[in-house]
């Protein structure tokens, strides 16, 4: 563990060292931008539109039993905003995109076309790991802003729709407008950026350790979802901690 751990932090650390060779590899950017965002938004957005409107299912008529349905808006504004659009779609990305990272550079590493790139004096990070962590570091945080959105949506659909709530789509968006702040869609945004980074250096480190042909493949790629997600919670919670001190 302490060994694939200190093995992504030297491949991050590389990557962010060769970042000025970015705009080289724009062109692979492009592609990875557009597998991240926009192959994947459709499953975003109806992941997300559900995902608000349990919430308002779930919290809407305990809230109109207290006499205080009107604050449903801020409850799920805040919800979306702050934890469930950014870890949600990171774990889509790490299931979707980080999965087929994985098997990609698993591939060429089995076949031997990454040492083929050595031969020819191409430094594999930065023709297979840089394009990809600058595409998910840059794709991911605007999936979550379409996710916030449609998330809120989702809530007010089911607010307005089911009569034990009882507020309107203009009682919603008023308390939402009031409960949620810059500072928490930031706070989305920034767990998403560090969640990002997590998932392309895992999911590359694995692609570039299989080894055992097709079945090693299969291994890299359960282990490059399975370490995304576990990462994933553990790093929300202590960003939710670091974060909550700007708060006071």
């Amino acid at each position: 563990m302490f060994q694939s751990i200190g093995e992504i932090v030297l491949l991050g650390w590389t990557t962010l060292t060769s970042l000025p060779h970015a705009w080289r590899q724009r062109r692979k950017v492009a592609d990875q931008l557009f597998e991240i965002g926009n192959a994947s938004l459709f499953m975003a957005c109806l992941l997300s539109l559900f995902i608000g409107g349990v919430l308002a299912l779930q919290s809407g008529p305990r809230l109109a039993e207290r006499g205080i349905s009107g604050l449903l808006g801020g409850l799920v504004g805040l919800s979306m905003a702050e934890e469930l659009a950014p870890v949600m779609m990171s774990i889509l990305i790490a299931g979707r995109i980080g999965s087929a990272m994985a098997a990609e550079i698993g591939s060429m590493r089995v076949y031997q076309e990454i040492d083929a790139l050595r031969t020819m004096s191409i430094n594999p990070v930065h023709y297979l790991v840089l394009p990809r962590v600058v595409a998910i570091t840059l794709g991911l945080p605007t999936l979550v802003v379409f996710s916030m959105v449609v998330g809120w949506t989702g809530g007010v659909l089911v607010a307005v729709t089911n009569q034990d709530i009882g507020i309107t789509a203009a009682d919603y968006f008023n308390n939402l407008r009031m409960s949620v702040e810059g500072f928490d869609v930031a706070k989305g945004l920034i767990k998403s950026v560090a969640f990002a980074i997590v998932v392309g250096l895992v999911s590359c480190h694995q692609g570039l350790q299989t080894i055992g042909g097709p079945r090693g493949i299969g291994r890299s790629v359960t282990k490059a979802v399975v370490n995304s997600i576990v990462l994933i919670l553990i790093l929300d919670y202590g960003l939710t901690r670091f974060l909550l001190l700007f708060d006071r």
